[in-house]
Formats: C-alpha cells, structure tokens, sequence
C-alpha cells in the first residue's frame, strides 16, 4: 500500500517510477488485447475493412481513456491514503509520543539490537525527525512521497494507445489478403514484449510471462472472432 522509499535525493523515488512503468505495462496489455479484441469480432460480422478499422480505432481511444481514468482513480486513493496516515501520525505524535517511542524501540529490539541502545537510537530519531522516524518503521514510507496519480495515468493512457495501434497498424498497412495474419502476428509480438517486460520489473519468470500472454492474446482473438461470427 506504501511506498518503501528509504533516502532519495531524486524528487521522483523509484517507487513513484515503478509504478508509472507498471501502470505503462498494464495499459498496453490492455490497448492491444482490446484493439485485436474488436478487429476480430467486427470482421467475423462484416468484410468491409473501413467498417474494421473505424472500429478500432474507436476502441483504441476509449481503451486509453479508460486506463488512463482507472489508473488515475486508482494511484489517488492511494495518495489520499497515504496523506491520511501522515495526518494520524502527526496527532499521534502530540497526543501519545511515549507509545511511537516505544514502536521505535520495538522495532530495532526484534531485530535483535539490546533494549538499551534501541534506546538511544529511538531517543536520537524522535529528536530530530519524529515524524519522517515513525513513517518509516510503521509503513515504510518517507514523508512528502506520495504516489502521483498523473504520472500513473499519463503512463497508462499513452502505452494503452501505443500498445493497441500495433494490431491496427499491421491491419491498415498489409494487403488485404494477409491483414488478419498479419494482426495475429503483430499481436503475439505485442503481447510477447509486455510479458517480457511485466517479468523483469516483478523478476518473475520470463518465459512463462511471454508464453502467458501470448495464450492469452490467441484466446482472445479466438473468443471474440467466434462471437463475431454469431451476428
């Protein structure tokens, strides 16, 4: 829920970077299953290719505009969330600073420093940074970084666009006779570079990532191809 920002001199942490770069992820996964999503399920109904592509794009722009709302939403509850704790804190420093003293002592006791230098290193932190002290070793935040619901959006409203004008590109540059391959392939290509990309910033696995997305990218072109062909 926090960030876990210890010292930065940088005015944007690499939490805050983190997770504009997650949210540019998740909206170009978005962008581009949704795009290939609509370019499959209109061309099963109809041949017209102007028909498919005004579609997509209608889709491209509503696609970004919703992750980039969503996102914006979302990283503001969080900001709003973590504005709320400093506030509690700083009431709780005025009202109860002997029990924040203690969660000080606490914490530097279980991770095995004797009582009586936890001591010291609590009196010494509430002497000069109670606060930004007690932010720290309660939620693992550093006060005054808060989560910028903008860089969040931004980041998710141009990767969804970006993301989803790849399948609309290969549909609209290739001949008419290998459009819907070439849109396959544009998407597993897609879809393979966010896997790809989602694994390193979580250091999980590669090549199920890649794999994953890319079942996932054929299930959908499938799904909305055969409800297409149901009108």
């Amino acid at each position: 829920m926090f960030k876990k920002n210890k010292k930065n001199k940088d005015p944007m942490s690499i939490d805050e970077r983190l997770n504009a770069i997650r949210a540019g992820v998740l909206g170009s996964n978005d962008g581009i299953l949704t795009v290939v999503g609509v370019v499959f399920s209109v061309a099963a109904a109809t041949t017209n290719r102007f028909t498919i592509m005004i579609a997509a794009l209608a889709d491209l722009l509503a696609c970004a505009l919703s992750m980039a709302s969503g996102e914006y939403a979302s990283v503001s509850a969080q900001s709003d969330s973590e504005k709320v704790v400093v506030v509690k804190e700083q009431e709780l420093l005025k009202t109860d600073f002997q029990k924040q003293f203690d969660v000080i002592v606490n914490h530097y006791v279980e991770r095995g420093v004797t009582h009586s230098t936890s001591q010291a290193i609590a009196k010494e932190l509430m002497t000069k940074k109670p606060l930004e002290s007690i932010l720290s070793i309660k939620y693992d935040m550093t006060l005054g970084h808060y989560m910028n619901p903008w860089q969040a959006a931004w980041a998710s409203l141009f990767s969804a666009a970006l993301g989803g004008s790849l399948p609309l590109l290969a549909l609209v540059i290739t001949p008419i006779a290998y459009q819907f391959p070439a849109t396959i392939l544009a998407t597993v290509i897609a879809v393979a570079i966010t896997g790809l990309m989602s694994a390193k910033l979580s250091n999980g696995m590669v090549v199920r990532a890649i794999v994953r997305n890319i079942i996932i990218g054929l299930i959908t072109i499938v799904i909305h191809f055969g409800i297409g062909k149901l009108f």
